[in-house]
């Protein structure tokens, strides 16, 4: 069951997920404010508003029906808390819903049992874990957020396994890797926003997590070259999440698994291919 999107919906650095999920908002017939020191590179159809959200505003900011947080640790030096104060205080009243993009990164170095779920707790076993784990819990405590949580994203001008593929002398062929293409996260985004029960944490994982050999193999096929041998110290590694929450909330993927989504960025980055 869902709900009327949001009539305005906050993002608070709006980088390339926050433009493709602000730009799904629009066409919904929504209003999106996005923050961000760099403004220039915004849709017009955002009301957009430059700022630092490591410092105080001096301006207050509109009222917003949704917030969705899509900042980096390096955009706000780690600070989370600072930065998600200085929004809530600059809003006239906290938000009905609000969304925190974190990543799988909270389970860096995790031992339990695999695959991973939304029920597992991150014990944050490396530094990166635990800044990332203190962000959720900081957004949980202020906003009561829902923890969205990227594996790695990929989909137009996110290409780095293609350039991979053509470049590396060697690649860590054992490890296993996850992926979630950019469309179906920015559907997830908005189905957050929009879900009459979201769920309180929800993994964005497409189908098919597997070893990154497999998937540089794939690529290197459809380009046409000869694919990067796997490292001599390469070994199985990595983690491996489970999808089932996300299906189920969006009943279908755009891009179920990495030949789908990669078949379609070589075809359009490199037609003759």
């Amino acid at each position: 069951m869902t709900t009327s999107p949001p009539r305005t919906t906050l993002i608070a650095g709006c980088g390339r997920l926050g433009t493709a999920l602000g730009k799904r908002l629009v066409m919904a017939g929504g209003r999106v404010v996005a923050l961000r020191r760099d403004v220039s590179v915004l849709p017009a159809a955002f009301s957009s508003i430059s700022l630092d959200l490591t410092a105080p505003m001096t301006a207050p900011l509109p009222h917003a029906d949704a917030l969705v947080v899509t900042l980096t640790p390096s955009a706000v030096n780690g600070d989370y808390r600072t930065a998600l104060t200085n929004v809530l205080q600059a809003l006239p009243g906290p938000p009905a819903r609000t969304v925190f993009v974190s990543t799988t990164g909270v389970f860096d170095g995790w031992r339990g049992g695999q695959p991973i779920t939304e029920s597992d707790l991150p014990t944050g076993e490396t530094g990166r874990a635990r800044i990332l784990l203190d962000a959720e819990t900081v957004a949980v405590d202020l906003l009561d957020a829902i923890i969205l949580r990227p594996v790695g994203i990929y989909g137009p001008g996110r290409d780095f396994l293609i350039r991979q593929t053509l470049t590396a002398t060697s690649i860590d062929g054992g490890r296993m890797t996850n992926r979630i293409h950019e469309a179906d996260l920015a559907r997830a985004l908005e189905a957050l926003l929009t879900s009459a029960a979201p769920p309180p944490v929800l993994h964005a994982v497409d189908e098919e997590p597997t070893r990154l050999r497999a998937v540089v193999d794939h690529i290197a096929a459809r380009l046409g070259v000869t694919a990067p041998p796997t490292a001599d110290d390469s070994a199985p590694s990595g983690n491996t999440f489970d999808g089932s929450v996300l299906l189920d909330l969006l009943g279908h993927l755009d891009y179920p698994d990495y030949r789908v989504g990669y078949d379609e960025l070589v075809a359009d980055a490199h037609p003759s291919a």
